[in-house]
């Protein structure tokens, strides 16, 4: 989800490749002892001013080199970062736990310390990577800016969307024409038993979220020697290859819209909103037609947000995507009530801090060149008419999120070349029994994805039902005690499991007994206590 003001532009920049002369083609493979018997010079790592607030000195970091191109192992190569946090207790030691944080194209680098205090760092080496293209590995970025996100666009204005999605791809093309039809889940795991093998390993553990859920099931499908227990959390749904994946994002997203306009109209005393769940829609809609007209100016941009200075529609269809976190009902729930009340666009203080910090996990940042190169290594329609009738579905559909956006030209749609294989047929035949798990409301990747998954891989499925969450394990405290017992000791929960999901808020409905209440204090406040006590900000 993507939103016109958080565009930033990105400069080409592939650094750090190596060019030799091109040799003949051959099947892939993961380029043998040359590359399996390099010896990292690990070091402690460095702060980098492009990643801040990160605890990079809880790390070591070194570079191991692959292939560009599979096919040509003498050929081109690039670096890979790779970071480690040594097992506590070496006694205890279960080997190395490869992580990876999705996107497609999420910095890997940094996730050591994102699990570091949980229970399996006693037992573990945890290893986090950048993948091809990203971070700080060979780096791939685009030329100009991603489109301009409208949930709501009129008809006429679908062409210049599609014209903006073709001069995207030929910006990515003209900047990384070369390396781009290498960046491929195939190679990023293949990249993955390169590190395996220089960290002296017969085979890795793997907890892999969002798009890393895919990244793991086609590690173990070229690699099922080589895989020992592996965790796919927020799991992608395997036949979703990705096209699919962007569209049940809106869709995901009106579902929660839902769930919480029934909880809202059962309140109708409390907020106002509308008595019925049909009613809380109107009100919604209401006020995103006030906000199309005029926008609501925030008195001062969010922290590490310069650009944003006011919230319309499309912005405020993104924000009610937060209903995906139910510990967020009540203050969204008054944040649209003060956006119905307000007559002007100028709002009090604490409504523009709060608007302000909503607004902030709906606009992501840009993503990197490597995003768009993994969402091009599957096929998409090249009809023009398909994606227009899509998107006239969307955005009266299915407006929240990115509304017609998720069922918008890509471009990928105007692909500027040809992957040199097909997706990873995936499948589980050679490594244990693995877990995936998933959170009934998530937006990110829908609940669908995971049965799916779990049925694909025969694999263990945890789910979490009345949660949105995108990222479970190290947040669900039921999840995370499964997931510990089954990494450190090989137990496996029963086949189909349930975990309870964070709290709705305790607001009582209508008819019920309501019990004295403090004076609401800053709603700002609330909300930024919130985002902290169920870390809310995670993986997004």
């Amino acid at each position: 989800m993507r939103h016109q003001r958080a565009l930033r532009t990105a400069l080409a920049a592939i650094t750090g490749l190596t060019l030799l002369p091109a040799t003949a083609a051959a099947t892939p493979s993961t380029g043998g002892t040359r590359f399996h018997q390099q010896q990292p010079a690990w070091q402690q790592c460095t702060p980098h001013p492009d990643y801040p607030g990160i605890q990079w000195e809880r790390m070591e970091c070194a570079t191991v080199q692959v292939p560009l191109d599979y096919r040509e192992p003498g050929a081109d190569t690039l670096d890979i970062q790779v970071t480690r946090i040594k097992a506590k207790e070496p006694a205890v030691r279960r080997g190395v736990l490869l992580l990876n944080p999705g996107g497609p194209g999420g910095l890997g680098s940094s996730m050591p310390v994102a699990v570091a205090d949980n229970r399996i760092a006693r037992h573990f080496d945890l290893i986090g990577f950048d993948p091809r293209g990203v971070g700080r590995s060979t780096r791939l970025q685009c030329e100009g800016q991603d489109p301009i996100d409208q949930n709501r666009p009129a008809d006429e204005e679908f062409p210049k969307i599609a014209a903006e999605a073709r001069e995207l791809e030929a910006g990515c093309q003209r900047a990384g024409g070369r390396m781009r039809p290498h960046i491929s889940t195939a190679n990023t795991a293949r990249d993955m038993d390169v590190i395996r093998a220089v960290l002296g390993e017969k085979k890795i553990n793997y907890l892999g979220y969002s798009y890393g859920t895919y990244l793991g099931a086609v590690y173990g499908s070229l690699f099922p020697q080589r895989l020992n227990r592996s965790v796919l959390d927020s799991a992608m749904h395997p036949d979703w290859l990705y096209r699919e994946t962007w569209k049940h994002q809106s869709i995901a997203a009106g579902e929660n819209v839902e769930v919480w306009s029934r909880w809202l109209a059962e309140r109708d005393r409390t907020f106002r909103l509308g008595a019925t769940p049909a009613a809380v829609r109107r009100t919604l809609d209401e006020v995103g037609r006030k906000l199309a007209v005029k926008p609501v100016d925030l008195l001062d941009p969010p922290p590490g947000m310069p650009q944003l200075h006011s919230v319309e529609r499309s912005l405020f269809d993104s924000i009610l995507t937060w209903s995906n976190d139910r510990p967020m009902w009540q203050k969204l729930g008054l944040v649209v009530g003060r956006l119905r009340e307000l007559t002007g666009s100028k709002p009090d203080p604490d409504t523009s801090a709060a608007l302000g910090l909503l607004a902030r996990r709906a606009i992501p940042e840009t993503m990197p060149g490597a995003y768009y190169a993994l969402n091009c290594e599957a096929d998409w329609p090249s009809d023009l008419n398909t994606y227009y009738r899509d998107m006239k579905v969307f955005r009266d559909k299915h407006p929240y999120g990115s509304g017609a956006m998720a069922a918008a030209p890509k471009p990928c749609t105007f692909r500027g070349f040809t992957p040199p294989e097909k997706p990873v047929a995936l499948n589980r035949n050679g490594y244990p029994t693995g877990l995936v798990i998933q959170a009934e409301g998530d937006i990110a990747t829908h609940y669908a994805g995971g049965p799916a998954m779990a049925r694909r891989l025969r694999d263990h499925l945890i789910s979490v039902p009345d949660d949105g969450s995108h990222g479970l394990y190290g947040h669900n405290t039921c999840v995370t005690a499964k997931v510990d017992e089954y990494l450190i000791n090989g137990v496996l929960p029963g086949p189909r499991s349930l975990c309870a999901g964070s709290p709705r808020p305790d607001v009582p409905a209508d008819g019920e007994p309501v019990a004295p209440q403090a004076q609401p204090g800053s709603l700002a406040d609330g909300i930024r206590s919130i985002i902290a006590r169920y870390r809310l900000d995670r993986l997004r």
